[in-house]
C-alpha cells in the first residue's frame, strides 16, 4: 500500500493524539505514565522516522536518548537533594519518546513550552503538585502539528 506524505502525516497525527490522550488522562489520574504507552510512542516515532527517511533516523535516535537521559538525570539530582520525587522516570521516558518523534533539535522548545505552560497553570491555580505528562504531551502534539 502506498501512502502519500500527507496521508501518512494525518494517520501519524491521529495515532500520536490517541497515545498522548492515553498518557495525559492516565498521568492526571495516577500521577504516573504507563510504560506501554511510552514504549508505543517511542517505537512508533522511530518507526515513522525510519520509514520517512528510508533508513537510519539519527536525529530521532539522538532525540530519544538525550531526552530520556536529560530528564532522568534531573529527576535523580532532585531526588538526591530533596529525598522526594519531582520528575519521574515516566516523564523522562515521555521526553525520550517525544525526541523519537521530533528529533534532537526540537527538545529545547518542547521542554520550554511544556514547562512554561505548566508553571503558569500552577501559579494561576495554586497547584502544588501536578502531572507534567499532559503538558509535555500538549507541547509534543503542537510541535508535531505546526512544525513538522
Amino acid at each position: 500500500m502506498h501512502f502519500t506524505p500527507e496521508i501518512l502525516h494525518i494517520w501519524a497525527s491521529l495515532w500520536l493524539a490517541s497515545l498522548l490522550i492515553w498518557i495525559s488522562v492516565w498521568d492526571l489520574k495516577h500521577l504516573r505514565i504507563p510504560d506501554p504507552a511510552n514504549a508505543l510512542l517511542a517505537l512508533s516515532g522511530l518507526g515513522l522516522a525510519a520509514w520517512r527517511a528510508d533508513g537510519w533516523p539519527a536525529a530521532q535516535m539522538a532525540g530519544a536518548a538525550v531526552g530520556y537521559i536529560l530528564f532522568a538525570g534531573i529527576g535523580a539530582l532532585y531526588f538526591q537533594r530533596t529525598g522526594q520525587d519531582g520528575l519521574g522516570l515516566g516523564d523522562a521516558k515521555l521526553l525520550g519518546a517525544a525526541g523519537a518523534w521530533t528529533g534532537l533539535a526540537a527538545l529545547p522548545g518542547l521542554i520550554a513550552f511544556a514547562a512554561i505552560s505548566a508553571l503558569v497553570y500552577a501559579l494561576v491555580t495554586r497547584c502544588r503538585r501536578l502531572a507534567f505528562g499532559p503538558w509535555l504531551s500538549a507541547s509534543l502534539f503542537l510541535h508535531w502539528i505546526f512544525l513538522t
